[in-house]
Formats: C-alpha cells, structure tokens, sequence
C-alpha cells in the first residue's frame, strides 16, 4: 500500500484528531465523493456482509462472533464468512460476489489479500452496497468508501518502542545490541506498515550503532513471513540463528509483528539452546500474555476488537440512516487510487510492567494477570 509521507509527530497528530468524514446514505456519486449529496438511507433490517480471511488468529475468531450478535442487536441480517486459511484469495472472493448478489447493503471486508479485491469491490459498489474495509486496506481501487482500524503505523512505532526499552531492560550489557527483525505476510497491506513503523523508530539506532541487525537483513522483502504462519517465522529463525549466531553469539532482541510469530521465534532460539532475547509482539493473544507475564516474550500490543467491532457497527448504522460517518483520518490511507476516510483506533503496548492496568477492561486477560499476581 502507499501511506502518504507524514512524519510520526504528523502522523500522531492526524490519528488524534476527532474529524466528520463523508456522509452516507443510498449510494451515488463517485465511489464516496459526492457522498454530501446523498440522502436516505436502507432498510433497517438489510444484509450486512462480513468476509473475514481466515481463524488463524484469535482476533478474526472473536470478530466473527461479535459481528454476527451485534448486528442481530442492532436489528440488521449478518452473513458472516470466513476464508480458508488453506486456500487462495480466489474463496473470499466468491464470498464476497455472494454478498453482492444477495443484496448486502454494506460489506465489511477483512482481506485475505487486499490488492486482489478491486472486481469484487467494484461490483459491489455498482450493485449500489458500501464498502468498509475491516483491519486491513484494499488496495488500488477507488470503490472503497471507509477504512477502520488500529492505528497500524503506531502499532509499529509501539513495537519498536519496546524493543528499545526491553534490550535497556533485559539484555545485561551496553549497547550495541544485536537484533533480527522479522515482518509479517507480503499480501496483508498491514505488514509494511507495521515494519514501516516500528523503523521509524529503530533505524536511527540501526545508523547510530546501538543495535546491529547481524544478518544485515533490513529490508521488508527479506524479513517478510508467508501467510503469517508461525512456521515459516520458526524456520527463518533457526536459519538465521545457525548462520549468524553459531558459537557465543547472542541474539538480544527480535522484532516479531505479532504474538503468534513471536512464539515461534522464542521456541527457535530455545531449541537452539540460546537465552531467549526481547521479543515484541501484538494481538494480546492468550499464550503470549501467559508468556508475558511468566517473563519470556515481552511485550505485546493490546487492540480490543471488541472496540473496533463496535465503531464498525456504528458507521454501518450511520450509514442505514443516512447520517455522517464518523471518521478521525482524512489524509494517511492512500489505497493506491484514493485517500480512504478512515476511522483509527489507538493500540496499547503491553508488558508485564502495566498488564493488569491495560486488561482492566478485558476480564478474560485481566484473571490470567492477576493470577501470575
């Protein structure tokens, strides 16, 4: 994805700010541009598609299930799909066709692969239904109406953060630090912009020398994780660790994305019977949580998807009225053909330090905090 060249302070800036966006409605106008022309909005009881990629992650399980009761609560059909994680972008594809053609009004789009999306996209938005891209930006089409999310830029940012404060913590020694960095899969928009972020923080100490990436791979193309598995992370892993840290060299810190990739690498290093260095991660998931707070991985990123469901639900409402949608983001998310309004959510770090304050609105993370307590 193209992201419009802002600095962080810039970018904080714009994700803090409480703006209106496009105005919804009956479809018209130049996929969302002339949106403050429409009016009137669709029946109150209409289909609403919800195509998820995959259950790889517990965050797409939980989304799945909070979508299909808060629609039904707010009165609207939910038709919720998931897309193999065994198989090509081509079954979300069919997924979403379906949803066209059973007369969706909205459709909110988890991509499997977000540059793969614009015919159905496009279809959707001739057969007159919205389109809001969920978690992950479309890309390279001009029929996408709104992006909601987490700020993933500051995601990034975060996970550097981290990694930073975690090597002064943990690593035992002054810098320089040696450090790998790992990113997630090439098809999710996400990926580059969380490694984008977390190098805008990292790099300066990469030019400076207090962290020493040792394999000398920087690049997003040489770090990236096919399909977000955690195999793949685990056997790059323990490549690099034969090939760059044989003998008494130690690994101090890894940059990992995510919490399911983060674990793969700590079971690599462990494996190799190397100490476990600083591992970031994100997605709050259960083990790495339990992981955090027995001392290993450390650190996460907490994204309630309970709340990026509920502003989801809240546009889609806006929109069956006819109202304004709410957006907070009018400058940041350019898809390749347009600057999408998007509605951003501010991520959480998380370490051992502030778990249980971070979890205190999430029961289920906060009795596995307070329980190592």
């Amino acid at each position: 994805m193209k992201r419009m060249a802002l600095t962080a302070t810039a970018l904080v800036a714009a994700s803090a700010l409480a703006l209106t966006g496009c105005a919804g409605g009956e479809r018209g106008g130049d996929s969302g541009t002339d949106a403050a022309e429409e009016s009137a909005g669709f029946p109150a009881d209409s289909t609403i598609g919800i195509a998820l990629p995959d259950k790889t992650s517990e965050n797409w399980v939980l989304a799945g299930q909070l979508f299909t009761d808060g629609l039904k609560d707010a009165g609207f059909k939910p038709d919720v799909q998931y897309a193999p994680a065994s198989n090509t972008v081509a079954e979300q594809q069919n997924q979403i066709q379906a949803m066209v053609t059973n007369g969706a009004k909205v459709i909110v789009i988890g991509a499997k692969d977000g540059k793969q999306l614009a015919t159905q996209v496009q279809a959707a938005k001739d057969a007159g239904a919205y389109v809001i891209a969920y978690d992950r930006l479309i890309e390279n089409t001009e029929a996408v109406d709104y992006y909601v999310a987490f700020d993933n830029f500051k995601v990034g940012q975060l996970q550097g953060q981290a990694l930073l404060d975690g090597l002064a913590e943990r690593a035992g020694h002054d810098a320089p630090y040696n450090i790998e960095l790992f990113s997630g899969s090439p098809d999710d928009a996400n990926s580059g912009v969380f490694f984008n972020g977390a190098m805008d923080v990292l790099q300066p100490a990469i030019d400076d020398g207090t962290l020493v990436v040792v394999s000398g791979q920087t690049e997003i193309a040489q770090t990236a994780t096919e399909g977000w598995l955690p195999e793949n992370a685990q056997n790059r892993m323990d490549t690099l660790l034969t090939g760059s840290y044989s003998g008494d060299t130690v690994i101090d810190g890894v940059l990992s994305p995510n919490d399911t990739l983060a674990r793969a690498v700590i079971t690599s290093v462990q494996q190799a019977g190397k100490p476990v260095p600083v591992v970031t991660g994100q997605d709050s998931e259960v083990e790495s949580v339990k992981s955090i707070m027995e001392g290993v991985q450390y650190s996460t990123i907490n994204k309630d998807t309970a709340l990026l469901v509920e502003q989801t639900i809240k546009m889609i409402e806006q929109l069956q009225k006819g109202e304004e949608v709410d957006v907070n983001d009018t400058e940041q998310y350019d898809n390749g053909s347009k600057i999408v309004p998007s509605y951003l959510l501010d991520p959480v770090i998380v370490t051992q330090e502030n778990a249980a304050d971070a979890y205190k609105n999430v029961p289920s993370l906060l009795e596995i905090v307070q329980s190592y307590q």
